[in-house]
């Protein structure tokens, strides 16, 4: 009973230490790439906050609405955009795409790492909106092998892939803009290289506070 006591006092004389903020990770590459299978895989088992982006064109077959995209018409999207809702939008292929701002804030100031999944033209825009995010570009082993899993997947027909191709050249030669590449050629040592990533980030310098070197010399 006093020691239960005590460590009652113990916790209410130890003030609250606030979570550190959380990592904004935004992760893009080609169409076709793979990405979603590599989020999937990366954050199993994580706490984290996956930013579920809005998006006007149609599902595709087994994407679950609210959990792979909202899926929203035109007038909607609109509608977000004209009261500044986004933090990125983008038009791909005759379709609008955007992530939603304020959930993400409330997250990352909660101490939750974000993580974002949106195409190219989307994650240059996050960049300029904040110093903060970690951009990562997913590659493919070839354009060749990019085609194959694009064919495979039986969502488009050839005209379409082509242009997702021919944008897939010119997202490739934007790599070096990122923080980091993580090839996409095998699921497993790609998986490896995002948790190394989401590792190295933690361990910046910037994001140790004044409050927590004191404490270490402190104590």
């Amino acid at each position: 009973m006093a020691a239960a006591m005590l460590e009652k006092n113990m916790a209410e004389e130890t003030p609250h230490q606030p979570r550190p903020r959380g990592l904004l990770i935004v992760m893009t590459g080609a169409s076709g790439v793979g990405k979603g299978t590599l989020r999937e895989q990366w954050l199993k088992g994580q706490d984290v906050f996956y930013s579920v982006s809005w998006t006007t064109r149609t599902p595709r077959p087994g994407e679950r609405p609210g959990q792979d995209y909202h899926f929203v018409d035109a007038e909607r999207f609109l509608e977000g955009m004209g009261q500044e809702g986004f933090l990125e939008h983008a038009e791909f292929a005759g379709n609008h795409y955007g992530t939603p701002r304020g959930p993400i804030e409330a997250a990352l100031a909660g101490g939750q790492d974000v993580i974002l999944e949106i195409e190219v033209k989307g994650a240059m825009q996050v960049r300029q909106s904040t110093d903060e995010a970690i951009l990562v570009f997913i590659m493919p082993p070839s354009l060749t092998e990019l085609r194959r899993r694009l064919e495979g997947r039986a969502t488009e027909n050839p005209q379409q892939i082509e242009r997702r191709l021919a944008r897939a050249r010119e997202e490739i030669l934007e790599a070096h803009a990122f923080d980091y590449v993580v090839m996409n050629d095998d699921l497993t040592r790609a998986v490896l290289d995002m948790h190394a990533i989401q590792r190295a980030e933690r361990s910046r310098s910037q994001r140790l506070s004044a409050q927590t070197l004191g404490e270490i010399v402190d104590g």
